[in-house]
């Protein structure tokens, strides 16, 4: 089973806020998930972003891939800095 971190999106029509999800990659964006791990609202000025580290940092380690845009998050929040610190050790 291909699992990845990827964006669902919730909130209202031009208002979007999304969730940070662990999800099989054959599953619709908005539909089923294994796990939530954070939310992101793009709209607030500058955008929250809240992320459980400890969650992200195990399904990276069990092989979950991210979008690109969760790839941006998790970079900008160091996740991906401390899981290729472990990696290395």
């Amino acid at each position: 089973m291909a699992v990845k971190i990827r964006l669902k999106r919730m909130g209202a029509h031009k208002a979007p806020f999304y969730r940070l999800v662990v999800a099989d990659s054959r599953s619709p964006r908005d539909g089923r998930f294994i796990e939530e791990i954070g939310t992101y609202n793009p709209i607030t000025q500058p955008a929250a972003v809240n992320i459980n580290e400890e969650k992200a940092l195990k399904w990276l380690q069990t092989g979950a891939k991210p979008s690109d845009t969760v790839r941006n998050l998790f970079s900008q929040a160091g996740i991906l800095a401390k899981f290729h610190e472990s990696k290395q050790k």
